[in-house]
């Protein structure tokens, strides 16, 4: 679930040797290909020459896709409706067809951001449990997946923030970050935090990181997280102020994709005091039947 900390373990991750970060790849085909958004280095996506180089290798260049049709199989397949259907195989027919020419575009995508980059390890940030449905259909247990969950209280409260989004452009559908309300938060913690609980139960190689977990001791935590990841060396000193992030191309998602310089690792624990006591004791309510599986 989005604004649960996964951005800052991407950039993390995205600086072990080997290892590419992309951002939010769910988001590229609208807000880089069509609405032409910055990309984590401040270039608009047009611009980029790493995203150039990839589109060149994965398709023979961006303009050879058809961009509609790119977005109409993404709306046949890559939804929360279709999440019964993907969890169970598919069952063949339309659904398994468009999952199939969905699916290899990521695959196209992915190889060739290893090509250019020279990565082993790409990680892609997207928060969409239905992508993650659809690439396991394709992957297998090649694919791991960082499971991500922090209080949904929390999580609430930060979906309730308004957000300017800067990699935006002036004539973006999504000047802002999207904002829920404290139930549809609750019901969307809920149902993807259920999803990727799903996948694991169905053999997806998965490791759940609490965000909580994550800031008491980011140190220990990611080194659990670059071992799962596949990362045989010593991983940084994180929260010790001696990790430096470097320029990313992260195509979507969080601002923090484009710090650059010294991290500190600090807890966000601002919704115990912010978080209206009705909008407390909805997402409690709501949330009641799992809390408990993740120690909430």
């Amino acid at each position: 679930m989005g604004r649960s900390g996964s951005t800052l373990i991407e950039r993390l991750l995205g600086e072990l040797p080997g290892f590419c970060s992309v951002g939010e790849v769910v988001h590229l085909w609208r807000r880089g290909l069509v609405e032409n958004e910055r990309c984590g280095c401040g270039q608009p996506f047009a611009d980029c020459g790493f995203w150039s180089d990839v589109g060149k290798e994965a398709f023979g260049g961006w303009d050879r896709l058809d961009t509609g049709a790119v977005l109409r199989l993404k709306a046949g397949v890559d939804r929360t409706r279709y999440l019964p259907v993907l969890l169970n195989g598919s069952g063949g027919g339309v659904l398994a067809a468009r999952g199939d020419r969905y699916t290899d575009l990521y695959h196209r995508l992915y190889s060739a951001v290893a090509l250019v980059s020279g990565a082993h390890v790409v990680v892609d940030a997207s928060k969409h449990a239905s992508l993650a449905a659809c690439l396991r259909l394709r992957y297998g247990a090649r694919m791991r997946l960082l499971h991500v969950v922090r209080d949904p209280r929390a999580v609430a409260h930060s979906w309730g923030k308004r957000v300017p989004r800067p990699d935006a452009s002036p004539d973006s559908s999504e000047p802002e970050m999207a904002r829920y309300s404290a139930g549809r938060a609750a019901v969307q913690w809920m149902t993807q935090n259920a999803t990727l609980d799903a996948l694991a139960r169905r053999g997806t190689p998965t490791l759940r990181v609490r965000y909580e977990d994550f800031v008491a001791d980011p140190a220990a935590e990611f080194a659990r997280i670059a071992e799962f990841a596949g990362y045989a060396g010593a991983p940084p000193a994180v929260g010790e102020g001696d990790v430096r992030l470097s320029l990313t191309h992260a195509v979507s998602g969080n601002p923090m994709r484009f710090a650059e310089g010294p991290l500190g690792v600090r807890p966000d624990h601002g919704w115990r005091e912010s978080l209206a006591p009705w909008r407390r004791g909805l997402v409690s309510a709501v949330t009641a039947p799992a809390r408990g599986r993740y120690g909430y």
